[in-house]
């Protein structure tokens, strides 16, 4: 065992939340070490040759709008660091089951004209959310990106809207997407529009909230559109590492942490696996699922029984099975919509995705998938060499089933079917696949439990000051000085770097000669909240 010199900060896992904690705090004058156990930087932002040579694959995520509009990341400049957006000539198209669709573009006269062919009244309706989006996104992009609560942010909030706007827009956020859109909405096309983007989380479209996460998703959409960085989702994680690295930061591959050291109920360091001390003088910061880090990394013996109950009801989200194809050339969409879009939802009108969504519920892998398409070459033509295409698709299937090889390629030939019916020709046109399950994906990222892709269920129960327990809703842990800074802290899954950004202010908070009242703090909330 060999004890290694101290460094200010220690975090985590080198994902986009750890990444962005450890350049918040270089920025303060930190030294700080990130300790990441695969072998390249990124958590679940990577990118690699995967099915055919030429062909650049995403290998988890892929599309940011949250991470484009994100105050966090805005702050970091990382277009400095070589960090370029590319867009689809279209953000987003959701085909119906017969070959109908609707079409989200950042064009808002095309988006209004699309949702139009199902019902004249509803462009109008749609025009009106978007003006209302741009009246409030600034103060809600901060009330969900900055540490709970957001006492600024909800205030401006509420300032804009007014009380008696302010109350209806509370209502709707607590909405299950299928009432929303019937309350806004008289045609299919918009209410499968939001229905899709709420099933990017695992919420159904009758489950409470789910109404907020499509209109916000529909609404960046339409705003800025969902971008890709150029050359693959690494070209972010590249970026980040490189602001950090300009610095004085400094990542280190290969190197799974298996424990955080205390002394006495204060975090001083950590062990990895080789059996190396890292001294962290002033805060560990951890860029892993909450279970992970209280369970494994701290250990029951030194947390509140409280907590450790309250552990046993965490919820994960869905398993996910994943297949990218390499593609001699475009897919052959029956619905024009589809050809130039960036993201396409496939799988059913409102009452299919929530029949979908029960069938997940009750352990069922759903006959009839509901799909989350990528269509990376019609997004950024670097991705595959001129002609061809580099497509992705993934789709939720029950948490705790055994996936075995001749499982998942039986699910991918599914998944193929459902796209050649509405693609005839599609299986034509693979050169190449490679399928990825839910024990694949947690192999190759630690932090993705089972296929969870967003470390913890959506569902209001599990958000705010339920995430990922009963508690604050901030970073802070009852151990001093260890901070959660991955996407089971508030405010949940997608790129936008909130959670690592909230970590790093409470480390920054904790380090200041206040510290001591931010401590005591901490300790008076704790008693209150787990004994």
């Amino acid at each position: 065992m060999r004890d290694i010199e101290a460094v200010d900060a220690v975090v985590i896992g080198s994902g986009p939340n750890g990444l962005v904690a450890a350049n918040i705090l270089a920025d303060s004058g930190w030294s700080v070490l990130v300790l990441e156990a695969a072998d390249e930087p990124g958590g679940a932002v990577r990118t690699g040759e995967i099915t055919a040579p030429g062909f650049r694959n995403d290998l988890f995520s892929a599309f940011y709008p949250l991470g484009a509009a994100s105050p966090v990341m805005a702050g970091l400049e990382l277009e400095r660091y070589g960090l370029r957006w590319r867009h689809a000539p279209e953000v987003l198209a959701h085909v119906l089951p017969d070959d109908r669709a609707v079409l989200l573009s950042r064009d808002l006269n095309t988006t209004a004209k699309s949702l139009e062919t199902f019902a004249p009244r509803d462009g109008d309706v749609w025009r009106a959310e978007f003006a209302k989006w741009q009246r409030v996104r600034d103060h809600l992009l901060n009330a969900i990106t900055r540490p709970f609560p957001p006492v600024r942010a909800a205030g401006g909030l509420a300032r804009t809207l007014g009380p008696a706007d302010m109350l209806r827009f509370v209502r709707m956020a607590t909405l299950p997407v299928r009432r929303l859109g019937q309350e806004w909405f008289e045609g299919e096309g918009a209410k499968v529009l939001l229905a899709g983007n709420a099933m990017h989380t695992d919420l159904g479209p009758d489950q409470a909230a789910s109404g907020m996460f499509g209109w916000l998703l529909s609404m960046l959409g339409q705003e800025i559109g969902f971008p890709v960085p150029e050359g693959g989702a690494g070209c972010l994680t590249d970026a980040l590492v490189t602001r950090l690295t300009e610095r004085g930061g400094r990542v280190e591959c290969g190197r799974r942490v298996t424990k955080v050291l205390l002394a006495g109920n204060t975090a001083v360091g950590v062990q990895d696996v080789h059996g190396e001390l890292m001294r962290a003088a002033r805060a560990v910061l951890a860029d892993v699922p909450a279970p992970l880090l209280y369970l494994d990394l701290v250990g029951e013996e030194h947390l509140p029984d409280r907590l450790v109950s309250d552990l046993e009801h965490f919820e994960w989200d869905d398993a996910t099975v994943k297949v990218d194809w390499a593609l001699t050339g475009p897919v052959p969409w029956i619905a024009q919509e589809a050809v130039l879009a960036g993201t396409i939802h496939l799988g059913g009108d409102v009452d299919g995705l929530a029949g979908i969504s029960n069938d997940l519920a009750c352990g069922r892998v759903p006959r009839n998938p509901f799909l989350l398409i990528g269509q990376m070459t019609t997004t950024d033509p670097t991705r595959s060499p001129a002609g061809t295409e580099s497509m992705w698709a993934y789709t939720h299937v029950p948490r705790g089933q055994q996936w075995t090889a001749d499982r998942l390629k039986r699910r991918a030939d599914r998944i193929e079917q459902v796209i050649e019916k509405h693609a005839p020709g599609f299986r034509d046109l693979i050169k190449a696949r490679a399928i990825t399950g839910p024990a694949e994906l947690q192999e190759r990222n630690p932090s993705l439990v089972d296929g969870a892709i967003n470390q913890g269920t959506s569902a209001i129960h599990q958000e705010l000051v339920f995430r990922p327990v009963p508690g604050t809703g901030r970073a802070d842990t009852p151990i001093d000085r260890l901070f959660l800074a991955g996407a089971s802290a508030h405010p949940g899954g997608a790129v936008h770097g909130a959670a690592g950004a909230n970590a790093a202010r409470a480390a920054l908070a904790r380090g200041k000669w206040t510290g001591g009242a931010y401590l005591a703090m901490n300790r008076a909330l704790n008693r209150i909240l787990y004994q």
